[in-house]
């Protein structure tokens, strides 16, 4: 059962308890990510999750890791476009020690000017390795071009001039702003004793203080800025084996029920081994080395992505394919038969993967600091079910609008290649 809590400082907790297996993993969600950052300060997100592993007034960064480690458990973080979480995993056993670490980096970081030189230095290599990576770069820079004038364009990085301009005193303006009570959650699964779960948070982040300030209008309704979507192409020209292609639409936002429907479009269009994309252009014509779709989802918009990586010669041809098949899927590809194929592949992997204790943290904190609500795996399932064929052909015409199509390209592009770009369907 889920059940849901809030701290004397208004910090939201959802827990979820798991009697039959002996973990436990306690996330912080903060609502602080790349779409909230000045354009002066882009990866300031980022640098703080890094810096915060670098010690405190009671660890140092050594002591951090082996604190952890001497007791089997596993302690890590990751920023994305919407918000940043930290997290452990130990047994239940220890759950103390999990919610001291993560209590004492977030409320106890030393941020040091030194700690903070030699970090921007990791950073820089990590945004010079994303560079060296076109598979990863040209996600990336789709994200970039159809959000262009909008904060979700970010990237979650931040860019080398950035990250030059950002210390000690930045991160500490940024964090009286964004790690506040009312945008926290605290997301608990695994095996606990309830009260005392709940007098361990109170105790080790009872004490995070709202300035008044700070947390004017936050929570669930943390301002993000409009999102536009930006119809455009992006090429970056590298001396790759590979042109790796990322074709782009409009999609649907989080929390819109129209994305269950366009799951199930997209395990079977391009989800899988098993998808049109798949099938055809890498089984039967062996054209492609990798190809698939995915959907992102975020607060007030959507993105529905679908990746290729091919040899040079390859690219034009593919890129022409994956129309042909888009517009014939839109007519008549979807029926009867493979939606309800497509219902029992999405609950396999929903409730499977919900099996894993990090995910049921995951999905209950996602869900709390950004929606403000938490839909039950049966709730989740029903909707599912609930989708119909003309619900599903409704969601293709919507979203697979050609007018709406967005571009990159990463690799050796030439002159002949920028031109079969420039194709749009008929």
């Amino acid at each position: 059962m889920i059940k849901r809590f809030t701290l004397g400082n208004g910090i939201r907790v959802v827990c979820e308890h798991m009697e039959q297996i002996r973990s436990v993993v306690i996330g912080v969600w903060v609502g602080a990510g790349a779409r909230h950052e000045r354009s002066e300060h882009f990866g300031v997100s980022h640098f703080i999750e890094h810096l915060l592993f670098k010690g405190t007034e009671r660890r140092t960064a050594r002591q951090i890791a082996e604190e952890i480690d001497y007791i089997g458990g596993h302690i890590n973080a990751f920023t994305a476009k919407d918000c940043t979480c930290y997290y452990t995993k130990t047994l239940d056993a220890h759950i103390h020690t999990g919610i001291d670490i993560l209590s004492d980096i977030i409320r106890n970081s030393k941020l040091s000017e030194a700690d903070v030189g030699l970090e921007r230095n990791v950073i820089l290599e990590e945004i010079n390795m994303y560079e060296d990576s076109p598979d990863e770069l040209v996600h990336e820079l789709l994200a970039e071009e159809v959000w262009k004038s909008c904060a979700l364009g970010n990237p979650i990085l931040g860019r080398p001039e950035t990250i030059a301009r950002i210390d000690g005193d930045v991160m500490r303006r940024y964090m009286s702003g964004a790690y506040v009570p009312d945008r926290i959650v605290i997301s608990v699964a695994g095996k606990f004793d309830e009260a005392r779960l709940l007098e361990m948070l109170e105790g080790a982040f009872g004490g995070i203080a709202c300035d008044g300030v700070a947390c004017d209008g936050a929570g669930t309704n943390v301002s993000t800025g409009a999102v536009s979507y930006n119809t455009g192409t992006c090429l970056r020209v590298k001396d790759t084996e590979q042109i790796h292609l990322c074709i782009g639409f409009d999609g649907i936002e989080l929390g819109n029920d129209d994305n269950y429907a366009l799951h199930l479009v997209n395990f079977i269009f391009g989800g899988g081994m098993s998808s049109v994309l798949f099938q055809k252009i890498r089984e039967e014509l062996g054209l492609v080395y990798s190809i698939y779709s995915y959907i992102s989802a975020y607060r007030g918009a959507g993105l529905y992505t679908i990746y290729a990586g091919m040899h040079l010669e390859q690219a034009g041809h593919v890129y022409g394919m994956i129309f042909d098949e888009l517009e014939a899927f839109k007519k008549s590809g979807m029926t009867a038969e493979l939606l309800d194929r497509a219902k029992e592949q999405f609950k396999g992997s929903f409730l499977m993967g919900l099996e894993s204790v990090n995910a049921r943290m995951s999905s209950l904190g996602k869900s709390e600091l950004l929606l403000g609500y938490i839909h039950t795996p049966e709730e989740i399932v029903n909707k599912i079910e609930g989708v119909t064929l003309d619900g599903a052909y409704g969601v293709m015409s919507r979203v697979f609008d050609f007018n709406k199509l967005s571009l990159s390209a990463v690799g050796r592009i030439d002159g002949r290649l920028e031109e079969a770009f420039q194709y749009r369907g008929n």
